[in-house]
């Protein structure tokens, strides 16, 4: 039985991680930033050594934006440095590498879906810290796996103190107060389920590389938040705002959609439409609301 140290397990991506390699037959090693400081350079060699995985996941990340500005080095140490740990490590005991980057790492500027080959322009502080972890993972290793995606969320996210954008969202509904959100920013909102579903897929094909998986579907924050409340039946005050109105500490790439085209060159399954990837979140909802009843 092939063998994971899953760092970032309990987040949201994490836990479907987690699901989808064990499903597979994988053993799987769960560290949480409680067990395993991953900045510990000590600690990270200490446990992968102790594990002796095949894979490492690293589902880990530094990833409030706006907050990033004001402490760079904070970003940097769990986006970038901490990858170095990890990437040395792997290195040490021949584990191959899985890390997880984002679509930020482009300026939003090419007005379309970015591929792999299209050339990175991070636009804040921590965008380059995600930059600067997957030239970590790459100068340290030969076939690391490195997997950017856009706008995660998944059931987990129910869960977790920073929640997602569909929680944020049916947190708003609830407040009955207008809601804004910006229209003029397009991404490739990703479910994490499927995210999952298709690193394991990437893996078992001994991928290795940079590969792009979003959702699919490029679409504006705006129209993410109203597909939301017309899947959950809801009708708040939804209004469209755009960049020069809703100012931020972070500045974002305008249009950071991902094509899947690599992954899908490769056979895999194309990823499910935004739609029923929303129908699914909200039956996760109700299945865990009756259970905590």
């Amino acid at each position: 039985m092939k063998k994971v140290a899953l760092f970032g397990s309990r987040g949201q991506l994490g836990v479907e991680l987690k699901s989808e390699f064990t499903a597979r037959g994988y053993e799987v090693a769960c560290f949480d930033r409680s067990l395993v400081d991953i900045t510990d350079a000590a600690a990270v060699e200490r446990t992968i050594a102790d594990v002796d995985p095949a894979l490492v996941i690293n589902a880990a990340a530094y990833n409030q934006v706006d907050l990033a500005e004001t402490e760079p080095q904070a970003a940097f140490q769990v986006n970038a440095l901490a990858v170095r740990n990890l990437a040395i490590a792997c290195r040490n005991t021949d584990a191959q590498l899985v890390h997880f980057s984002t679509d930020y790492v482009f300026d939003g500027q090419a007005g379309r879906a970015y591929r792999e080959e299209d050339s990175t322009r991070p636009v804040g502080a921590y965008a380059v810290s995600k930059l600067a972890g997957e030239l970590y993972a790459r100068a340290y290793l030969d076939r690391p796996l490195i997997i950017r995606t856009s706008g995660v969320f998944g059931p987990g996210g129910m869960d977790t103190a920073r929640g997602n954008f569909v929680e944020l969202m049916l947190r708003l509904a609830a407040q009955s107060t207008p809601i804004r959100v910006v229209e003029d920013h397009v991404a490739s909102p990703t479910y994490a389920p499927a995210l999952a579903a298709r690193t394991a897929d990437l893996v078992e094909r001994s991928a290795h590389g940079i590969f792009h998986i979003g959702g699919g579907t490029p679409i504006s924050w705006f129209d993410w938040a109203a597909k939301i409340f017309e899947a959950a039946g809801l009708n708040p005050p939804l209004k469209p705002t755009n960049e020069r109105e809703f100012r931020t500490p972070a500045r974002r790439p305008k249009y950071s959609a991902l094509s899947n085209a690599g992954i899908e060159a490769l056979g895999i399954a194309p990823m499910p439409s935004l739609d029923s990837a929303i129908r699914e979140y909200l039956a996760a909802r109700v299945t865990a609301a009756n259970k905590h009843k």
